[in-house]
């Protein structure tokens, strides 16, 4: 049997063992939270904003929700400096197509992350994206499957689609001068692929909306989507974009300057649209577009036995007879961009990378591994470009295997 003092030492060692046993708990969970913090602060996401306001306008996505975009305000010598880029992720150009959208996050809001990280031209970092890290960043997302340019005011009951996408793209520019871009001195849109195709659609309405005394300039980062022959020697991207572009009512906010001279489908196609265009713009592509390699000169519905099925995806696969059209291809995106390089005011930065849209990660836009041409990298020359530093229009090597600088297969959105 015990003492008494022998049942108070045993006592005092149980209570000493569970203090510990609680600490050492406290201290794992505090552990967690500081590690998820880190994480969370580390990807530098940026939380959505839903653009409520916009529904009573009818400016809304696919499935009639509201739309949203992602907010980083700006700071510094970049608080009245102003970056719109809008996201990328193709077309629909049916019913069928549009309504399979509609129940993803290219077609509503309801789909949408909460959370979304910025890097390459949105990154937050200054050694990373030196020249824009500090202005007001925003990332407009993608629901409406017509490159912002859809007007249909009827909603049919059968589907409930609705076709909308020119008026969110004014609800949100709309929204963003109300929150301060009204005060811009400095103000960029952009995109990528199907966003990059927007921005250059949008680029002059936007430059027509900001201040006069603004410096205002466009970036399409893989949206030089080409008038180009496929593999059967007929247009299927002109069908596609025709089926777009009716579905959508697109033709009547497409840029008057276009239509006014030429079918509106042909006015999707940006070597048609930059001529008239009076905003500086500057065009980041791949001569080798891997999205226009697959769906502009390869398109499954043209390849009906399949010959290309390996070669698009893998040039390293091309047979030699594949490889001379792929490098045909190449030609007809040098006849395209004319418009971009024999204009003193405009940039281009031309790689010979089998990709598609480069500017969206740190590691293309600025990283020590990411593609140069001309011993620049895509943030120096937009950077330059855009501040007047220095012009830049240069035009890569002509194969698809003679740039060491460019990555595998870069597709950011």
């Amino acid at each position: 049997m015990l003492s008494l003092s022998g049942i108070l030492q045993k006592s005092i060692i149980t209570s000493a063992n569970f203090i510990f046993y609680r600490m050492e708990k406290l201290k794992q969970c505090w552990s967690g939270l500081l590690v998820l913090a880190v994480v969370v602060i580390g990807t530098g996401a940026v939380p959505i904003t839903y653009l409520q306001s916009a529904v009573a306008k009818g400016a809304v996505c696919l499935d009639g929700s509201a739309p949203a975009y992602h907010f980083d305000k700006g700071f510094g010598s970049g608080v009245n400096n102003w970056i719109v880029h809008m996201e990328g992720g193709g077309w629909c150009t049916d019913v069928a197509s549009c309504n399979a959208r509609k129940n993803t996050m290219k077609g509503s809001s309801k789909f949408m992350n909460k959370d979304f990280g910025f890097s390459g031209i949105l990154g937050g970092k200054q050694n990373t994206n030196p020249d824009f890290y500090n202005w007001n960043r925003i990332k407009v997302r993608y629901c409406d499957g017509s490159s912002f340019t859809g007007n249909v005011e009827a909603v049919n009951p059968a589907n409930k689609l609705f076709f909308r996408g020119a008026r969110v793209w004014r609800a949100v520019i709309d929204d963003l001068m109300a929150k301060g871009m009204k005060n811009a001195q400095n103000a960029i849109l952009s995109g990528c692929s199907a966003g990059a195709l927007a921005a250059i659609l949008h680029c002059d309405t936007f430059r027509a909306i900001l201040p006069p005394t603004a410096r205002v300039k466009c970036v399409s980062d893989a949206g030089y989507f080409i008038h180009g022959k496929d593999i059967s020697g007929g247009s299927y991207i002109q069908t596609y974009y025709s089926k777009v572009v009716a579905l959508h009512g697109s033709a009547k906010t497409l840029p008057v300057s276009c239509t006014s001279k030429m079918k509106p489908e042909l006015c999707f196609f940006p070597q048609n649209v930059v001529p008239s265009m009076r905003t500086p713009l500057f065009v980041i592509n791949a001569a080798f577009d891997s999205w226009q390699i697959k769906n502009v000169l390869a398109p499954t519905a043209v390849d009906k036995r399949k010959e290309w099925k390996n070669c698009k995806l893998d040039l390293k696969k091309c047979t030699a007879a594949q490889l001379k059209t792929v490098q045909g291809f190449r030609d007809q995106m040098m006849r395209a961009l004319s418009p971009v390089h024999s204009t003193p005011s405009r940039g281009l930065f031309l790689d010979s990378c089998h990709a598609h849209c480069q500017g969206g990660s740190a590691a293309s836009w600025s990283g020590a591994k990411g593609p140069q041409v001309a011993n620049s990298k895509i943030s120096q020359a937009v950077g330059n470009w855009f501040y007047g530093r220095n012009a830049f229009q240069k035009i890569d090597c002509p194969s698809p295997i003679c740039n060491p600088t460019c990555p595998a297969i870069s597709t950011d959105e």
